[in-house]
C-alpha cells in the first residue's frame, strides 16, 4: 500500500518545514506534494533549496511541486524573491535565475485516484472538465475558498487561504475538512509556526492528519474525534 503526503504554504519558513517533514515518510511508493507558496518569508532560498534537493535525491515523479501565486509572482516580477539588494532592472537578483527557471515549469495541479492537489482550487462549474476548464489563475489565485460537494464525489486537497480564515477561527490552525470534498492545509505558518501534513490512503479513500504524536483521521470542522 502507498500513501500521498501534502503540505502547503512554506513560505520560507526553513524550521517549520523540517519538523513538517520529519513526519512524512518517502519509502516505497510514497509521495510528497507540495502545493505552492514557498516563498516570501524568513528563508525563501533556504525552502527553494531544500524542495529541490528533496527532487534531486527521490526524482520530481515521487517529490512534486505545484505552483502557487507567490511563485507566480517571482516569475512575472511583481514580488521578488529573497531579501537580497543587488537586484537588476526587474528586480531579481543575479543568482535567481535557476530557481526562476524552476518555478516556471512547476504544474498547476496534480491528481491521483479521486483527489485533486492544487494550490487555490479549480473551476467545480466545469465537473469533469476541470482539468481543461480551469484557467491558469484560478489554480494559484482562487478566492474564496470553495466548500460543498464536488463532481463524482471528487476531493480536492488545497492551500493558499489559511484555514482559521476557512473556520472563522482566529485560532484554528490545523487541517479543514468541509464535511464534503474539500480538505484545505494552510496553516498560516508565518503566524502560527504551523505547516500542516496531511496523508491521503487513496486505495480506502481515507485522509490523515500527520502529527508528533500519531495518525489522525480527518473529521469535519467542528466535529471532535479521536483515534487513527
Amino acid at each position: 500500500m502507498s500513501y500521498i503526503y501534502a503540505m502547503s504554504d512554506i513560505h520560507g519558513c526553513c524550521d517549520a518545514l523540517e519538523h513538517a517533514l520529519s513526519l512524512v515518510d518517502l519509502s516505497g511508493d510514497n509521495k510528497l506534494i507540495f502545493l505552492g507558496d514557498y516563498i516570501h518569508g524568513p528563508d525563501d532560498y533556504g525552502v527553494l533549496h531544500k524542495i529541490m534537493q528533496l527532487q534531486n535525491e527521490y526524482g520530481s515523479d515521487k517529490v512534486i511541486a505545484l505552483c502557487g501565486n507567490h511563485e507566480d509572482m517571482a516569475c512575472d516580477g511583481r514580488w521578488t524573491i529573497g531579501g537580497n539588494d543587488d537586484k537588476d532592472a526587474y528586480g531579481h537578483a543575479e543568482d535567481d535565475a535557476g530557481y526562476l527557471m524552476w518555478m516556471r515549469n512547476l504544474p498547476r495541479y496534480y491528481s491521483e485516484a479521486n483527489t485533486i492537489f492544487v494550490h487555490a482550487g479549480i473551476d467545480e462549474e466545469a465537473e469533469d472538465l476541470w482539468e481543461w476548464g480551469t484557467d491558469d489563475y484560478t489554480f494559484t489565485e482562487k478566492y474564496p475558498a470553495q466548500t460543498g460537494r464536488f463532481y463524482n464525489d471528487m476531493k480536492i486537497v488545497a492551500g493558499h487561504i489559511g484555514t482559521a480564515e476557512i473556520a472563522g477561527n482566529p485560532d484554528f490552525h490545523d487541517i479543514y475538512f468541509d464535511g464534503a470534498s474539500h480538505y484545505y492545509i494552510d496553516g498560516t505558518v508565518l503566524e502560527s509556526g504551523m505547516i500542516p501534513v496531511i496523508k491521503i490512503d487513496t486505495e480506502n479513500n481515507k485522509y490523515y492528519r500527520v502529527t508528533d504524536v500519531g495518525e489522525w483521521l480527518i473529521f469535519p470542522y467542528g466535529e471532535e474525534h479521536y483515534g487513527t
